[in-house]
């Protein structure tokens, strides 16, 4: 279940934590769809997942923890329309 009050945690910031360990399964160079967390999350309805998890990846990107891209190029994460990549930041 996402969330719960004992943790205090949402279920939006759950939705950052599974981003945090799907790229920590993949090789550091790999990024992940929006989709896949989505689907890690909630595999029978995860549609209406997606707003959220890309929501939840602007937050990754204003603390520095991850970047958006687009075609392989970071983009900024408030402009950005159409299908997006999420990977760590690249040295």
């Amino acid at each position: 279940m996402l969330g719960s009050a004992e943790s205090g945690r949402t279920p939006e910031h759950d939705l950052e934590g599974e981003i945090g360990r799907l790229l920590d399964a993949r090789a550091r160079d790999s990024s992940i769809c929006p989709s896949d967390v989505a689907r890690a999350v909630a595999p029978d309805d995860w549609r209406p997942l997606m707003e959220p998890v890309r929501r939840a990846a602007r937050r990754l990107v204003a603390r520095g923890e991850v970047e958006i891209t687009q075609g392989g190029s970071v983009v900024d994460p408030s402009t950005a329309k159409g299908p997006i990549r999420i990977r760590r930041p690249r040295a």
